[in-house]
């Protein structure tokens, strides 16, 4: 470790030190500026303006960083939200709609967030671009649900993605394919930010290039990014001139995620007369969701605290779901002009989280990133709408992918909505072991998905493979040991049963 890291972990830490602390911290960012001056000029012509745009940002958000120590909330000024402030969803659907739907639907903006790979999941690119039902991918699904909204009311709703620069030339080829769809696309990028060795606290970066060996000296900032990003990419202001009024802002692996038009004529016909800036969506925790940020009453504001925000000492509090009942499921509904308005006074707060990674080459950086919801303090009127859970329905590992694939789920224009068969709305707990961890090697172990209508729990562990037509109801566990493989044979009916040791279905 440098000394001057040293030196500022140490002051830090020290009580009454402020002084000292002050001139370590500036001669770190004086070191950090040397060093990005270094890069920008590496920079092409063409290049220039958009790399000082990134590298600024990343300047104000390292001062910041050098300037927080420890968690940012102070765990005795939390505060259980005030009644009014977090609504059941059931009592705004319950306003019903005006006969205009159409021209309130005429000022959205549907915004997705599309700035992840698919690595976790074993693929190469965007993970937008996954097959998840009958071959349409995440894109493919998102697409068709807001034309389908556009040809219902002859509305005129578009679709804006976040890219990342990971994402951005494979989504942009893609989206040649909807060039006779009804729904309008725009992209713009996320901000690209040096990733800063954790030892000397300065980018591994030499140059600007993000090609081969400089892939991993960059990376995107997180999601919270979207809102200098939109704002520097001029798309902001060119739809407030067209007269939109809100964005709907998801991840784009949320498949339940789609336009709620009773959420939607909340926020444009407010029954009080009052507009919400920010409305997040949260819902109820379960054993699943304890790790989830949840929103809170802090300092007279809404405010989502997340996990790594949380002192130690008050960790399992917070996990707790009989104090913390909700968790934010990052579909947000924002007011364009209060983004602009925040943004030209850089007026947004959100806290720092500070990630830590180790590269392929073992060398351990961080990177510090902020979060889209976290900004809720920043904004007016902000209110939480407690929804269903099926508007949660994210898919970030096979076991999700699983579920979605199923006959739990029936799709409908782009939009996937829980069997009418299924007798309770909760569900399936799926846990498939670490064969099934990439989608092509899950693909392979099921001939087809089997039918999931009656299932509570499946655990699959271990070289397990399904036939066609397999039935599995109630609490299913399937356990392949170490050099054992279990093939389910096709047609098999599992319901309530514990599979383990060896069993080979060999074609003769």
């Amino acid at each position: 470790m440098s000394a001057l890291v040293k030196d500022f972990s140490k002051a830090m830490s020290q009580a009454g030190s402020s002084q000292f602390q002050e001139v370590i911290r500036q001669e770190l960012e004086y070191s950090m500026k040397v060093e990005l001056d270094k890069i920008l000029a590496t920079a092409h012509s063409n290049e220039i303006e958009h790399t000082k745009k990134d590298l600024e940002g990343f300047k104000k958000l390292f001062h910041r960083f050098l300037q927080e120590k420890g968690p940012s909330v102070d765990w005795g000024k939390i505060q259980r939200p005030p009644e009014d402030s977090i609504q059941p969803y059931e009592k705004i659907k319950a306003r019903g709609l005006p006969d205009n739907i159409a021209s309130v639907l005429n000022k959205l903006v549907v915004v997705k967030l599309n700035g992840g790979l698919g690595t976790s999941m074993g693929c190469k690119g965007p993970k937008s671009l996954i097959g998840v039902r009958n071959e349409n991918t995440f894109l493919d699904l998102t697409v068709q649900q807001i034309e389908h909204l556009n040809k219902s009311y002859n509305t005129d709703v578009p679709l804006v993605l976040m890219n990342s620069f990971n994402t951005d030339d494979d989504t942009k080829k893609i989206l040649q394919k909807y060039s006779h769809s009804r729904v309008k696309i725009y992209t713009f990028n996320q901000s690209r930010y040096p990733r800063i060795n954790k030892e000397t606290l300065l980018p591994i970066a030499k140059d600007v290039s993000y090609s081969g060996e400089n892939t991993e000296c960059w990376y995107p900032p997180g999601h919270g990014d979207i809102y200098a990003s939109f704002y520097n990419s001029g798309l902001l202001d060119n739809l407030i001139a067209e007269g939109k009024e809100y964005i709907f802002v998801s991840n784009i692996d949320n498949l339940g995620a789609t336009v709620d038009l009773y959420i939607l004529n909340h926020l444009m016909n407010p029954p009080n007369g009052k507009r919400c800036e920010f409305v997040m969506e949260v819902t109820n925790k379960t054993r699943a969701d304890v790790k989830g940020g949840t929103l809170t009453q802090y300092e007279n504001k809404l405010r989502l605290v997340e996990i790594a925000q949380v002192p130690k000492a008050h960790v399992d509090e917070f996990k707790s779901v009989s104090k913390f009942k909700i968790f934010n499921t990052n579909n947000l509904w924002i007011a364009l002009s209060a983004i602009k308005r925040l943004q030209e006074k850089n007026a947004i707060d959100m806290e720092i989280i500070v990630n830590p990674k180790t590269l392929d080459g073992g060398l351990n950086v961080i990177q510090l990133e902020t979060a889209v919801g976290a900004a809720i303090k920043s904004f007016e009127n902000s209110l939480g709408i407690n929804v269903p859970r099926s508007r949660f329905l994210p898919v970030k590992t096979t076991s999700d992918l699983l579920l979605v694939m199923s006959n739990l789920y029936s799709l409908n224009a782009g939009s996937l909505t829980m069997s009418e068969k299924r007798e309770f709305p909760t569900v399936p707990l799926v846990k498939l072991g670490s064969s099934f961890t990439k989608v092509q090697d899950y693909l392979r172990r099921f001939e087809s998905i089997p039918d999931m209508l009656e299932l509570d729990h499946l655990t699959v562990s271990g070289d397990v493979t399904f036939g066609k037509n397999v039935s599995l109801k109630g609490t299913v566990i399937i356990i392949a040991n170490h050099g054992d493989r279990i093939d389910i044979p096709a047609g098999a009916l599992l319901e309530n049963k514990i599979v383990s040791g060896n069993l080979r279905i060999l074609d003769h």
